[in-house]
């Protein structure tokens, strides 16, 4: 039996849809290169533009300097103080919240330390619930939100956003979605994502990864996660868990891993790792500041830093080389502490890339650093909360106002 064709209001809301993504993704942009990008006429452009400025989504405004002769193309802005959400961001020793416009401004954030050890998921709700309520108390009345998610260091379900397994920061079955959704009470769910996927989401749409459609994120906070881009979309495989790549075995008979193998990634790159490795571990360095305290002692010619650096890096080069020759990406972005491990460490990395990968596949091959350092996650997550909306503008609008 064959399938009918799409409607007429079907392909109308996809165009919405696409032309809002457009100025979401690229900012400010004129009809007359929207009439490009999306292969549609002049007329059909001004009459998706007109529903959308109807909407309140976007404006439409002449040029600010057009240096050409003849009457200007009108740009088409994002709304991006009226139309917000809600994102955030549960790592190992901070908690982030902000509110993110359309067109991916960030309006207001707030950040608190986590301390670490046992997981208190309540306590934690409580706290990004009471920075979205600061948020909100501070915008003016004619703002809409239109969607919020949360990044979390763990393996989340795609079908109901659930945590399964989260060892670094021990949590494990938690409905982290609809329990911070409840406590929100604005009447929207919170979609969850592991963090190290919107991670790669970000660095695709707005970072380093822009333009290339395959790409490999690698996140170290702990642990280490990884988001792979393939042929433009999000690896995630059956139930979401796609991109664990912290705990892929490079070393059989390495280090315990919190997962409960030996010699993964996770295990031999981490931080626990490096900070061991340079003597620094029983002195209570850890985090962020500890990573980055070896990286600088190993570039003041400190022996111990830049031989952990060197064993480290090794690891990493050989985990990024399986990569690789698995998924012959375009480039390879390091975020998160990682960021930090590899400059470190790249010409380790470099060496071992250079025995262990197939030549034709680093032929085109780049190595990047996160071009969005810390807020790769946090905007991730805007992305996520966005989806809805760039899927069917005029359609989340309606829902919302009912």
């Amino acid at each position: 039996m064959l399938r009918a064709g799409p409607s007429q209001e079907e392909i109308r809301r996809h165009n919405l849809g696409t032309l809002l993504r457009h100025v979401h993704l690229g900012g400010p942009t004129s009809r007359a290169e929207l009439t490009n990008r999306m292969g549609l006429n002049r007329s059909t452009i001004m009459a998706l533009t007109a529903d959308l400025t109807a909407a309140g989504l976007v404006r439409e405004e002449l040029p600010r300097d057009t240096g050409r002769a003849g009457r200007p193309s009108l740009v088409v802005r994002p709304e991006s103080a009226r139309f917000y959400v809600l994102a955030f961001d549960v790592g190992v020793d901070r908690i982030v919240a902000a509110r993110i416009g359309l067109g991916g401004v960030i309006l207001d954030r707030r950040e608190a330390v986590r301390s670490r050890g046992s997981f208190d998921m309540t306590e934690v709700v409580e706290t990004l619930a009471g920075f979205a309520r600061q948020m909100q108390r501070k915008i003016r009345p004619d703002t809409v939100c239109v969607g919020a998610a949360a990044a979390l260091c763990g393996a989340v379900r795609k079908s109901d956003g659930v945590v399964r397994f989260a060892p670094n920061i021990g949590l494990e079955d938690a409905p982290f979605g609809e329990v911070l959704s409840r406590k929100l009470a604005i009447g929207l769910p919170v979609s969850v994502g592991n963090d190290a996927n919107l991670g790669a989401l970000a660095e695709h749409t707005r970072g380093i990864g822009v333009g290339s459609r395959d790409l490999i994120y690698l996140h170290g906070d702990v642990g280490i996660g990884g988001g792979i881009i393939v042929n433009g979309q999000l690896l995630g495989g059956v139930a979401g868990y796609g991109g664990e790549v912290g705990h892929t075995v490079v070393n059989p008979d390495g280090r315990p891993c919190g997962c409960g193998s030996r010699g993964c990634l996770e295990a031999e790159v981490g931080e626990r790792a490096l900070l061991e490795h340079a003597g620094r571990l029983a002195r209570g360095e850890r985090g962020r500041d500890g990573i980055r305290a070896v990286v600088e002692a190993a570039d003041k010619g400190d022996i111990i830093a830049q031989d952990a650096l060197h064993r480290v890096g090794d690891w990493l080069g050989f985990g990024v080389a399986n990569l690789i020759n698995i998924f012959n990406p375009e480039v390879v972005i390091f975020g998160g502490t990682l960021r930090e491990i590899y400059l470190g460490s790249a010409a380790q990395v470099r060496s071992r890339l250079n025995t262990c990968t197939l030549s034709a596949l680093r032929e085109s091959l780049r190595l990047r650093t996160s071009a969005l350092v810390d807020d790769a996650t946090i905007v991730g997550a805007a992305e996520l909360a966005f989806a809805q909306v760039l899927a069917d503008p005029l359609e989340v609008l309606a829902r919302i106002a009912t």
